[in-house]
């Protein structure tokens, strides 16, 4: 996993090193939720803005990635990378994967639309191969 930045080049204080490395940590991607109560582990005392504010910090420094989808609470992933995902519709569970024909698709949709496209970013939603089994 390549990382675009890292965390030596940016002075951080010991609320955002937790929440990073949070972050870094895991292999899912994790919501500001999720996220709050493993850095509360490693810091009794962080409280929910500290752990919002490290998390807009963090992105905006490039360390790590937010994702959005629609009203659902946002994932933050550690991989800054272009990469596509995958959310399943029952569990919602996200995976990463890359498909490199997805940036050459989505720019020919850029200049069929006449946008000028400023991140390319395929998601796939579906069902995951654990709910198909379950059902």
């Amino acid at each position: 996993m390549k990382e675009t930045k890292k965390a030596s080049d940016h002075k951080l204080t010991p609320q955002r090193e937790a929440v990073f490395q949070v972050i870094r940590e895991r292999e899912d991607h994790p919501t500001a939720s999720d996220i709050f109560e493993a850095a509360r582990r490693r810091l009794p005392g962080i409280s929910y803005a500290t752990v919002y504010n490290s998390l807009r910090y963090l992105k905006e420094a490039g360390l790590v990635h937010e994702i959005s989808f629609g009203d659902s609470a946002s994932r933050y992933d550690r991989e800054t990378e272009r990469h596509d995902h995958a959310i399943c519709d029952c569990c919602g569970k996200l995976v990463d994967f890359d498909l490199p024909e997805a940036a050459q698709l989505m720019q020919a949709a850029a200049r069929k639309s006449r946008f000028k496209a400023q991140s390319v970013h395929l998601t796939l939603r579906g069902i995951c191969p654990d709910c198909r089994d379950a059902s």
